[in-house]
């Protein structure tokens, strides 16, 4: 099966790039440095579809997401999460936190409206994001 973003992740949030499993995106909240990993395999919903070898790359590609955004963002903590239960397409969240963000210490999911990016701090977000991760096109 060819890989495909759900529609849902594609509206939601901005590319950034590839890393060699996983697409990187940025979710569209600025409220939250927040990426989602999308590993690019079709018909994915559960980690225990992916190949042994393929849940490792995964696990590899979100440490290294949290750690390039914890050190970009200053985070006092990373939060990686699976959840699917609104997009069925296997994704990890990768989101910075901080004890003034508008969610702390609570989850981010559901906590208010999100504030999208404008276009100019979205071009600088994703650059920065795909030159901390070593993406091309950084």
């Amino acid at each position: 099966m060819t890989f495909a973003l759900d529609p849902r992740l594609a509206d939601d949030t901005l590319v950034v790039g590839d890393l060699p499993l996983s697409r990187v995106l940025l979710m569209n909240d600025s409220r939250f440095p927040w990426l989602i990993l999308v590993p690019r395999r079709g018909g994915l919903s559960e980690l225990h579809d992916l190949s042994r070898h393929e849940r490792a790359a995964l696990i590899e590609e979100a440490a290294r997401a949290s750690e390039k955004l914890k050190r970009l963002t200053g985070a006092a903590k990373v939060n990686i999460g699976a959840l699917g239960n609104m997009v069925s397409q296997l994704h990890v969240h990768v989101v910075a936190r901080f004890e003034a963000d508008a969610a702390w210490p609570g989850p981010v999911w559901g906590a208010g409206k999100a504030a999208p990016y404008s276009a100019e701090a979205a071009k600088a977000q994703v650059r920065a994001l795909a030159a901390a991760l070593g993406l091309a096109g950084a």
